[in-house]
């Protein structure tokens, strides 16, 4: 008698090709294989889905919240030439307009009315309103990564991309950015007026790196610019206007790859991702350091002439990522992560939205509203966290424990609930223990204590880019 042989394997996890937040975060696209959708950020809903015969999408980047979104063709089997940006009216349901290059595009930026597009040694910009022209372009160095950033608040007029030379930023101030169309009655409210002008002429260069680039972004205001290159260790912060540099952040000691960095609306902290799966936050208020770590020599760096990284400026909290590592066991007990099952969600895109704190003590009194991150991985991911009150130095903060988010619509859902710190070896019954020993013991209590308050608080955990009728 013969068995058939039968194998158990893992589900294969969604393929995300590329998910994007619109600038206000406050919805997001991802393409796959089938095509492409666009989310609600929070709460996650699932607000329409186009299947694409034919092809896979490389970009799928939203215009703020209207019915406009800019395809690029791309992966295996593109379905437009990848040298072409294709204009999609969402609700019309087809293709509008579309632009054809020489060379294939590199990446996309935009705002209300205009358009940048990145190619391999050159930014284009066009208009685009009833009709659609071309603006300028300007020459970059070699940009493969199709580098560029764009300042989306009303009035603003930052575009900053690669300069010439390696490791330099170009800004360029476009005309400022229009208001959006008000929706329903006018508003009695005055119009914001706009910034005034600076007193001297903004810098167009900013030296920032010896290396390459490999990440440029400015908040919505674009009053600042943050680099990265290609040592991955650094973010640098600076001020658009004078060009001098604010902050320098430190992500790590080894070298890495960062995706991507992330100002907070109102500009007082950042959050920066790697291919090491850690996002790490940073605050940029107060004197130097604030809230962030910094090495116990740090204060001896103006009497002695320690190295540089003494000096440096490091992550006030963090949140790893999970992954699946050796991994999937079958007697994974209780303490298994409520997404230990995950392939592999190391690379994500992370931004900012004004989420809920939620109240244990009371779940029925109206929550109020904090910055969180959101954080949607290339496997289909999605993490709510919320970030540690820290307001002083790292070693005097309080941990917080994780609670369980509001009840939600659509894809199936896994919270994270309350968790024990484990009890400490100091109640042990051992008799004869010094008072000296117990001291120690205590503050190392405290130091693991102050640790785990450094970890951002995951309030929940969804799954998206399956279109099986979430919504």
């Amino acid at each position: 008698m013969n068995l058939a042989r039968h194998s158990i394997t893992a589900t294969a996890p969604v393929l995300i090709f590329d998910t994007q937040f619109d600038p206000e975060c406050h919805l997001f696209t991802t393409c796959t294989q089938d095509g492409f959708a666009v989310y609600n950020t929070w709460p996650l809903k699932l607000l329409r889905r186009r299947d694409i015969a034919g092809g896979t999408l490389a970009h799928v980047v939203p215009l703020h919240v209207s019915s406009l979104l800019f395809l690029v063709g791309g992966g295996r089997s593109p379905r437009y030439p990848p040298n072409k940006v294709i204009f999609w009216d969402d609700a019309l349901g087809r293709e509008v307009a579309e632009l054809e290059f020489r060379e294939r595009v590199r990446g996309l930026a935009c705002r209300r009315g205009w358009l940048a597009v990145a190619l391999r040694r050159r930014v284009v910009v066009f208009q685009v309103d009833e009709t659609m022209s071309r603006y300028a372009e300007w020459d970059t160095c070699d940009n493969p990564r199709g580098l560029l950033a764009i300042a989306t608040r009303t009035h603003a007029t930052l575009l900053a991309i690669p300069g010439r030379q390696t490791g330099h930023v170009q800004l360029i101030h476009l005309p400022p950015c229009k208001p959006p169309q008000p929706l329903g009655p006018p508003s009695s409210s005055p119009p914001t007026p706009p910034p005034l002008a600076p007193t001297k002429h903004p810098v167009s260069i900013i030296a920032a790196h010896t290396t390459a680039l490999s990440t440029l972004s400015v908040p919505p205001s674009g009053r600042y610019l943050a680099t990265t290159s290609a040592r991955g260790t650094l973010v640098r912060i600076w001020d658009t206007t004078t060009g001098k540099l604010m902050r320098e952040l430190r992500r790590g000691s080894d070298k890495a790859e960062i995706y991507g960095v992330a100002f907070r609306p109102d500009e007082r902290e950042v959050c920066v991702w790697s291919d090491k799966g850690t996002v790490h936050i940073f605050s940029l208020v107060g004197g130097s350091g604030g809230s962030n770590r910094q090495s116990t020599f740090s204060p001896l760096t103006n009497f002695i002439p320690l190295p540089k990284y003494f000096d440096s400026e490091w992550s006030y909290a963090q949140y790893r990522i999970p992954s699946q590592s050796a991994h999937i066991s079958m007697s994974a007990g209780p303490s298994k992560s409520p997404t230990a099952d995950v392939v592999d969600e190391e690379k994500c895109v992370v931004g900012w939205i004004q989420g809920p704190v939620d109240d244990l003590d009371d779940p029925d009194r109206p929550s109020s509203t904090e910055y969180q991150l959101i954080a949607l991985t290339y496997t289909g991911g999605w993490y709510r966290l919320s970030v540690p009150n820290i307001t002083g130095p790292i070693a005097s903060s309080i941990p917080s424990s994780p609670v369980t988010g509001p009840a939600s619509i659509s894809p199936p859902s896994v919270r994270a609930l309350a968790q024990h710190r484990a009890r400490s070896s100091s109640g042990s019954s051992v008799y004869g223990r010094s008072e000296k020993g117990k001291g120690r013991e205590r503050d190392r209590d405290r130091e693991k204590e102050g640790k785990e308050s450094r970890d951002c608080v995951l309030r929940e955990y969804r799954r998206y880019g399956r279109w099986d009728g979430w919504g």
